[in-house]
């Protein structure tokens, strides 16, 4: 049975999420695996008054929110609990320090050798050449089958050798090659997962959409309706515009060619005079036909 001081620091821990959750707006989920106390406490320190960086275990933390969803029937508390799986911290801000936050994680991503039994994030490549250990050191080499020989004193590697393939485990051999070599081939550092804001949880890639992408996007929509209804001959809003503006062409060309005039198409006609030592018909931009 838990001590009584256990339990006060457990609901100390859950009345210092339940304040975070209701007073910051944005709740950043990141991921902390093989991430050094030290990188938190810089973190920690470089976030200090924008910013609260707040780690637990998963079990405490998804019991705490399902005890606030009993006392509260607030919904989004379920939908956080249910994506708390893994190695997760919450960062507790407002919305325009997350460019900031995000600048301090990309500050504190540090190289690091392997632990035994992680999975690789990528692969390593063991390069051809003297690597600088001492003939001694052949044995470790060998149980991994890298061809090798002896220059000037040093182990020479033959030709290069992928030591580890993404996405498979680090063997007790390599990690004691790479910390003999003092190769550090992997970055770890915290990681942006997921936004918790509103009662919803969605992926942290949305917080690189900005305006001008979406202000794109909607334009690009604009334009395949507009060529959707051209093609198919169905009006719409934004393709009755162009109609109008080829239409109106069409005229002011058959009206040239037929020597007709009426006022609409005078610009036109004055363009065509101040132009006239074109061999070819010259195009009539929009601007001028609608001045």
């Amino acid at each position: 049975m838990p001590s009584a001081a256990k339990l006060i620091k457990k609901q100390d821990y859950c009345d210092k999420l339940f304040e975070l959750l209701e007073r910051e707006p944005i709740t950043l989920i990141v991921n902390v695996d093989n991430v050094g106390s030290s990188q938190l406490q810089n973190i920690r320190h470089a976030l200090r008054g924008k910013a609260t960086l707040l780690l637990g275990k998963n079990t405490l933390m998804r019991t705490a929110l399902r005890k606030r969803y009993d006392e509260t029937g607030e919904e989004g508390l379920m939908r956080l609990a249910h994506v708390l799986r893994g190695n997760l911290g919450f960062i507790f801000c407002k919305a325009e320090v997350i460019p900031e936050i995000r600048s301090v994680i990309a500050q504190n991503i540090l190289p690091a050798v392997p632990k035994v039994g992680m999975e690789a994030p990528c692969d390593v490549i063991l390069p051809a050449g003297p690597c600088g250990l001492d003939p001694r050191q052949t044995p470790l080499f060998q149980a991994l089958n890298i061809g090798t020989k002896i220059v000037k004193g040093t182990i020479d590697v033959t030709q290069k050798y992928n030591l580890i393939k993404k996405g498979t485990e680090c063997s007790a051999s390599v990690v004691e090659l790479l910390q003999k070599l003092d190769m550090k081939p992997f970055q770890f550092g915290v990681t942006l997962q997921m936004v918790y804001q509103d009662g919803h949880v969605y992926n942290a890639r949305f917080l690189d959409i900005t305006d001008t992408k979406l202000t794109n996007k909607f334009l690009d929509a604009a334009e395949n309706v507009t060529a959707i209804g051209r093609e198919i001959g169905v009006p719409t809003e934004s393709s009755i515009p162009v109609m109008f503006n080829e239409t109106f062409k069409n005229i002011a060309a058959l009206c040239v060619d037929i020597d007709f005039d009426f006022p609409e198409l005078e610009p036109g006609r004055q363009y065509l005079k101040e132009n006239k030592q074109h061999t070819q018909f010259p195009k009539i931009d929009d601007a001028i036909l609608f001045q």
